[in-house]
């Protein structure tokens, strides 16, 4: 478990090339990037997001849910 863990910047890293990759939409995009460019995992406020859009939250997560915590547990990847 110490793999990436050791290396943040690896994480981040990862999130921002595998996970915010598959996130189509360009406002939950740019959302996902700021939420892990600020806190360093996988995280969209409401306010971020249009309105309309806001809906489309949850969804978003469960599509980055594998490329996400692949990023984060796997010390090999």
């Amino acid at each position: 478990m110490l793999g990436r863990w050791a290396h943040p910047e690896a994480v981040c890293s990862c999130l921002h090339d595998h996970a915010a990759a598959v996130v189509e939409d360009a406002d939950l995009r740019e959302a996902l990037l700021r939420g892990i460019s600020e806190t360093g995992v996988p995280t969209i406020e409401a306010d971020w997001v249009p309105v309309p859009k806001q809906s489309e939250i949850g969804p978003t997560f469960t599509r980055i849910a594998k490329p996400a915590l692949q990023c984060m547990f796997d010390p090999a990847g």
